[in-house]
């Protein structure tokens, strides 16, 4: 059994443990209200961009010469899979669910005969690729030097992906993130981004008798560097607004796991007391009667 200093000591060390993980917490639930509402804000933008993106792509015939946001490379032979996570841990296992979901898809991809590839937003997702997939990590951008990422992040990977794709590195982009549903909740996602996706019945009846003005040529030529952009900045967003929502779950748990440890720890401590008061008793006693 530990002695009364040992366990004195134990509870000192639980104490300070318990007031960094409160004030974690503390940090993480101010960042989540703002970094839930610029999400939210984001997401009629983003949502309406795409299906507007899904309308014009439907209206254009695409040759050798569209451009590779558009139609790709023409092939689906080598897939990158875009992996955003975060630079800093303590948020459970939010960071860990997005690379099981690329996992999962890189996995699948692999069984169908595929190349795979990585491009990885944030640290935490790297060792664990690299471990898996060595050698598959095409590159990293790094978001350590920011405190959320934001739109010129988003702009230059955006930027790095069009650059990578007109080089023929891959032939398909996906995002994998994970989606703000609640402090509780953050649901990883999976989204293609290169080339265009247009899903069966995704553009109703009434987009698709809008005329547009210039033509639809033209005008994916001005919005798909925008589009893409746009994509990876409400990815960005949700992912900042899930970090925060699942740090601060993660500190609540931790703080409260604290002090059931304290108090456990503490009935431990005055039993022990209590038990070497009563031998020191009797020995006292022991000795009185012995005179």
């Amino acid at each position: 059994m530990a002695s009364l200093k040992e366990l004195k000591d134990r509870i000192a060390s639980v104490k300070s443990t318990q007031k960094i993980t409160k004030a974690k917490k503390m940090v993480a639930a101010a960042k989540l209200r703002r970094a839930q509402m610029a999400a939210e804000a984001a997401r009629p933008y983003a949502e309406q961009m795409e299906r507007v993106m899904a309308s014009l792509a439907t209206k254009v015939s695409i040759d050798e010469n569209s451009s590779k946001l558009l139609a790709g490379t023409g092939k689906r032979d080598t897939h990158l899979l875009v992996v955003a996570t975060s630079d800093r841990g303590l948020c459970g296992a939010f960071n860990a669910n997005i690379v099981k979901e690329a996992r999962a898809n890189a996995e699948k991809l692999l069984a169908e005969g595929h190349t795979v590839l990585f491009y990885m937003i944030g640290r935490k997702g790297i060792p664990i690729i690299k471990r898996l997939y060595p050698g598959q990590i095409l590159k990293h951008f790094d978001t350590s030097n920011v405190k959320a990422p934001g739109y010129e992040e988003a702009k230059a990977i955006a930027a790095d992906l069009s650059a990578l794709i007109d080089e023929g590195k891959y032939d398909v982009a996906h995002l994998f993130y994970g989606k703000f549903k609640s402090a509780l909740v953050q649901e990883p996602t999976v989204q293609q981004i290169i080339p265009i996706a247009v899903q069966e019945g995704a553009v109703s009846e009434s987009e698709g008798a809008v005329d547009y003005e210039p033509d639809e040529t033209e005008i994916l030529d001005e919005l798909l560097p925008r589009n893409l952009t746009t994509q990876i900045f409400g990815a960005l967003l949700e992912n900042n607004a899930s970090e925060q929502g699942a740090s601060m779950t993660a500190m609540d748990n931790a703080t409260r796991n604290a002090g059931d440890l304290i108090d456990n720890l503490t009935i431990v401590y005055n039993r022990s007391r209590q038990a070497a008061i009563t031998t020191e008793l009797i020995e006292i006693i022991a000795g009185a009667e012995a005179l």
